[in-house]
């Protein structure tokens, strides 16, 4: 069931048709901008509001780490994934620069961990969400999201068809973007056979607004539900 973003998947068509052709490189940016700007909180872009503020302004500090069903995440978690992934791809893979998240962000965020959570526990993605500074874990979302839009200002008609290679693809693994476990480590493989385009067209784009749809049920489950699969005891804000 579609719970977030009517229409993006009509917008994200188009920009696949037409993100290679080097004379609809403006339009191209435009159009990603757009679906960008409806991924984030609108402060990052225009300030109307959008169904990010919606799904975000008035959620509870526990709501953030509860976790439905034992088929779903957290909400705190799918945040911390989704700008993890878009932080590595945009800032070293397409950038060809340095990510956003470094000592200074972990300290702020409370993070016990670097990569992006894809390889872990039901019990570890409640560990991570307890533990994260919420009002940061957004802040640094932010912070993600405009440099990504500044990237995306500056790419030129031959940026998009350049591969990623290999040696770029492996700084992710050394700055701890991944872990060796295997549901973690697959993602260099499919980054790997990418071009800048296919990056656009995935982990700032599409993956993301999977994600927030996910985060859309998750609360609405949250608000009608009386039991949950897990949840952090300690919540004293009415959940």
């Amino acid at each position: 069931m579609k719970y977030f973003g009517d229409g993006l998947s009509e917008m994200h068509k188009e920009l696949n048709r037409i993100i290679l052709k080097a004379d609809q490189i403006e339009e191209s940016k435009r159009i990603f901008l757009n679906i960008h700007s409806k991924l984030h909180l609108s402060k990052i872009s225009d300030n109307t509001r959008n169904e990010v503020d919606e799904l975000i302004n008035d959620l509870k500090e526990s709501e953030y780490s509860i976790m439905p069903t034992s088929k779903d995440e957290t909400i705190a978690w799918a945040i911390w994934h989704i700008a993890r992934i878009e932080d590595l791809t945009m800032n070293l893979l397409v950038n060809e620069g340095e990510q956003v998240f470094n000592e200074e962000w972990k300290h702020k965020l409370n993070a016990p961990i670097t990569d992006t959570g894809n390889a872990l526990s039901d019990d570890e993605i409640m560990s991570l969400s307890k533990s994260l500074n919420i009002s940061e874990l957004l802040n640094y979302r932010n912070a993600v999201g405009l440099r990504t839009r500044s990237i995306v200002h500056q790419l030129h008609p031959e940026d998009m068809k350049r591969k990623i290679t290999n040696e770029i693809i492996n700084k992710i693994l050394l700055e701890g973007g991944v872990t060796e476990d295997k549901d973690s480590i697959w993602l260099l493989d499919f980054w790997g056979t990418k071009d800048v385009a296919g990056i656009l067209l995935m982990p700032p784009t599409r993956h993301v607004f999977l994600y927030l749809n996910d985060c859309c049920k998750w609360k609405e489950a949250i608000r009608s539900k009386k039991e949950f699969y897990l949840y952090d005891l300690g919540g004293n804000d009415g959940i």
